[in-house]
């Protein structure tokens, strides 16, 4: 097994290692290690059924099933699709999914510990692949956050929730309409701004433009200015991560230490086809 870091805060690559494989426990340690050291890894060059993602997938606990159900592959749940493909006049995967800077399922009461997305078709043009994925590390956010800040977060809760965000992202015409009772069923939530890691423990940042709504307590428009500012200051370029897939990659990413953001930039006939296991947090 190889490993190369990122320049970036986060991140790291390991190859040579064959996942449609066992993966011994000592060599498991050690990616498990890495993951929370690093928050974002890629294997490269894997060969998975769904089956095999879904193993090793549940290695690190397990696993949630995607509210927007619709787009769970019907023999394997546990499965997000996320595509632009459209077959029989019917989308077959979140075509939108990510478009903005966003922790998975941070609107659920006990956020996701992870989320790993195999990608099967990746869009190319002139040779380069489009859809990049960017990636930020909360825990450097909010190591990098200055006194003033930290101390007016410290204590305080922020709303997340998921009806908001589907229903501006149906309003755009790239999700399938939910009805009211569906959404109620994922209602808004409250969580720690200053948020402590489940497993390693150490403070996160932990708002996000795609899910946070507003701050606990706080007036509307102080609470926008606030968030405003945590946002920019989470997602300032130098802290970035840019992924460039290739088909075969299994990334993996901690939602309690991380954000992304998918970069829209290709459209049909150029297809992208990925799908995505979430480990459910504790």
């Amino acid at each position: 097994m190889k490993i190369q870091y990122s320049d970036a805060p986060l991140g790291a690559e390991i190859s040579e290692i064959d996942l449609a494989r066992p993966v011994d426990n000592a060599t498991f340690a050690e990616i498990e290690g890495l993951f929370h050291d690093r928050g974002v890894i890629v294997f490269r060059d894997q060969r998975l059924t769904d089956e095999q993602q879904i193993d090793f997938s549940k290695r690190f606990g397990e696993l949630e099933i995607h509210p927007a159900k619709i787009y769970n592959k019907p023999e394997h749940p546990e499965l997000l699709v996320v595509s632009n493909v459209i077959e029989n006049g019917r989308a077959i995967g979140l075509q939108d999914a990510g478009q903005y800077w966003h922790t998975d399922l941070s609107y659920m009461a006990s956020p996701s510990r992870c989320s790993l997305l195999y990608a099967l078709e990746v869009p190319m043009k002139d040779g380069a692949p489009l859809g990049d994925t960017l990636f930020v590390s909360t825990t450097y956010a909010y190591d990098t956050l200055a006194p003033e800040l930290r101390a007016r977060i410290e204590g305080r809760k922020a709303v997340h929730g998921y009806a908001q965000r589907y229903r501006m992202q149906q309003s755009k015409g790239g999700r399938a309409p939910l009805s009211d009772e569906e959404l109620k069923k994922v209602p808004d939530v409250v969580h720690d701004m200053a948020r402590a890691h489940p497993l390693t423990g150490r403070k996160t940042l932990f708002v996000n433009e795609g899910f946070t709504t507003s701050v606990e307590g706080m007036a509307e428009e102080e609470s926008a200015r606030l968030l405003r500012t945590l946002f920019d200051h989470i997602t300032r370029p130098e802290a970035v991560y840019r992924h460039k897939w290739r088909v075969g990659d299994l990334l993996m990413w901690d939602n309690g230490s991380t954000q992304h953001c998918a970069v829209a930039d290709y459209a049909l006939p150029l297809r992208r086809r990925m799908q995505r296991t979430t480990v459910r947090g504790r």
